[in-house]
């Protein structure tokens, strides 16, 4: 056995309460090194008098990565304490005592009889257990680009606003006129797809069509709307059972921002010199840079910190009091007045992590199952311990799946099946191990968005493969969204392309994608609960390396998914009792169905 592999640490993702009196308890060890693993645990102060570790609760294997396996038991709280060891058998029979002070002998009874050698929960204290709005895990999300969903108000239209939809490819400065009353306009047509969260990016008053770069806040952008048609937008969306959620950048401003544009005219004399990271004086006022025409920027020429190196968004200093309390501002603002129901949060991983501690108290005090989410891109524990965000964008997941599905890129050529079922599996495992239980339930799961290729041109236009990845998606743990357009199969390469107009006609519109999509989260609505709380049990005795397949059961019901992207066949056995629920396969008959490449099949029993 291999004893350094052996990983558990107190108080985080492998020692957490998950209700108000369970407990889950996970350990780490060597892929396929450890045969069985008990929790030895009770309450510290009965350890002398009543030898609990003695006794042992079984755990079992929930997750196998490439190089580990992980472990978990649920415990049940009486009282609110614990102390707690693992006993590991190997392969080979041999067994060890893994605690707080390190491993040891299982038979070294001196060890076994020290409760302070022992793992410590001291106290659980509900106020401290990380907490999601419930609502999250049942919602499913569309995400809209206010500038390209629908124009329903002209008379608000941009200087130079182009006809609806008048390039193929959309530039990075045009303007379409999309506007908030544009979608009022169809919120029934989001209502009638299924949709039951509506994600906004950026609203605030700016210069761009994408709204990143924020002049004022507290301003609604004169192109999107005013504060009265915000107002009818929530109150609409809300009276139909849909949730509204604003995108805001705190890590960065605007450059037209009054704040800014001050520190540019008085230097350091500036009473916003502070809200910024400048580096030194003077502060050189840069003309735009037209990124389209190949045109370059000398980042050496910056004296302020900025998001990336783009001199237009300069950095706020998130941790300067004025700053601070400006930006909360803006938060309790926007909750209090529209009643908003999310903050998705740009940039997220670069702003202090004292200033999102705020931010959440902020926001949970003045609605208690308002949900945050931050966008970060890779592994974020830090940020999801219950004090800053409830979820992150979960791209870690998403780049996994359309991997799989698509094949991975490499230096922008698309390496066809490159992985294999094994390692998509280790992969989504190890991603999944990461976080608390509850975390992984409100998880913000995407395939495309604003930042990447829309999947229909990832996929290269190969409709099968782009419905089998929705439905895995749909199928996992967390809340799904669908980027605008993606329902009709709107296409799109790397931005501004992702950003083009919604096609509203239609006999421009893939009407069987339209359908599907409808079905994909009526399956959601109609087995939340089996999706959400069952556990997923992969099989792995398949004739393909390029197939998958798993099951989840959940009181009495078992659902079984299998994807078939491999190059033959696959034969499966329905009986009398299996309801298809989704698929591709164009003709099921009872008895033995036979998926070709490419075809996908939900059933339950």
């Amino acid at each position: 056995m291999d004893l350094a592999a052996l990983y558990h640490r107190p108080e985080s993702e492998f020692a957490y309460l998950y209700t108000e009196d369970t407990v889950h308890i996970r350990l780490r060890t060597k892929k396929d090194d450890v045969v069985k693993v008990d929790l030895l645990a009770g309450d510290t102060y009965l350890h002398y008098s009543e030898a609990w570790y003695q006794t042992g609760q079984a755990m079992a294997k929930v997750a196998t990565s490439d190089i580990h396996d992980y472990w978990q038991c649920e415990w049940q709280l009486a009282p609110n304490r614990l102390a707690y060891a693992f006993r590991v058998q190997g392969n080979n029979g041999d067994q060890v005592f893994y605690c707080d002070r390190g491993v040891y002998p299982i038979d070294d009874q001196e060890i076994l009889k020290q409760v302070n050698a022992y793992f410590r929960l001291p106290y659980f204290h509900e106020s401290d257990r990380v907490k999601k709005p419930t609502w999250v895990k049942d919602t499913v999300w569309y995400q809209i680009f206010p500038e390209r969903f629908a124009n329903g108000d002209p008379t608000n239209d941009p200087k130079n606003t182009l006809p609806w939809g008048a390039r193929k490819h959309p530039r990075h400065d045009d303007f379409y006129g999309g506007d908030l009353q544009g979608v009022i306009d169809h919120l029934d047509y989001l209502e009638d797809l299924g949709i039951t969260g509506i994600y906004l990016t950026p609203i605030f008053k700016a210069d761009t069509n994408h709204k990143y770069d924020t002049s004022d806040y507290m301003t609604i952008d004169p192109a999107f709307g005013n504060p009265k048609i915000l107002k009818k937008l929530v109150n609409e969306a809300h009276a139909r059972g849909i949730r509204v959620m604003l995108d805001a950048v705190f890590n960065h401003i605007g450059y037209t921002s009054k704040q800014w544009q001050d520190v540019l005219a008085n230097q350091e004399d500036s009473i916003y010199s502070d809200w910024f990271y400048i580096q030194e004086f003077p502060v050189k006022a840069f003309e735009a840079v037209d990124y389209s025409s190949g045109e370059q920027f000398d980042r050496h020429q910056l004296t302020y910190q900025t998001f990336a190196f783009e001199p237009h968004m300069p950095k706020l200093n998130t941790s300067n009091p004025q700053v601070k309390d400006y930006l909360l501002g803006v938060a309790r603002h926007y909750i209090q007045t529209y009643d908003i129901d999310g903050w998705r949060l740009d940039v997220a991983n670069e702003v202090d992590h004292q200033f999102w501690k705020d931010f959440h108290r902020t926001c949970i005090n003045l609605k208690a199952d308002f949900y945050i989410v931050g966008e970060i891109w890779h592994s974020a524990q830090r940020f999801l311990e219950g004090d800053e965000f409830h979820a992150i964008m979960n791209y870690p997941m998403t780049d996994q799946i359309k991997d799989f599905f698509f094949g991975p890129v490499i230096q922008d050529h698309t390496i066809e099946n490159a992985m294999t079922n094994h390692q998509f599996i280790d992969r989504i495992s190890s991603q999944q191990m990461l976080y608390r239980e509850q975390t992984n339930q409100v998880q913000f799961n995407l395939l495309d968005s604003h930042d990447t290729e829309r999947i229909m041109t990832r996929a290269k236009y190969d409709r099968d493969k782009v419905q089998s990845a929705l439905v895995f998606m749909f199928l996992q743990t967390g809340t799904p969204c669908i980027y605008y357009g993606t329902e009709i199969a709107l296409d799109g390469g790397d931005d501004p392309d992702n950003r083009k107009c919604m096609v509203w006609e239609k006999d421009k519109q893939d009407l069987e994608m339209l359908k599907f999509t409808k079905k994909l989260i009526k399956m959601r609505q109609n087995y939340r609960d089996l999706i959400h709380f069952a556990s997923l049990d992969w099989v792995h005795d398949l004739p393909s390396n390029r197939i998958l397949a798993f099951k989840k059961v959940y009181h009495g019901q078992t659902l079984r998914a299998y994807f078939n992207q491999g190059s033959q066949d696959l034969k499966i056995a329905v009986n009398k009792n299996t309801k298809i629920v989704l698929t591709n396969i164009a003709e099921i008959e009872c008895g033995d169905i036979y998926m070709r490449p490419g075809t996908y099949l939900v059933s339950v029993d």
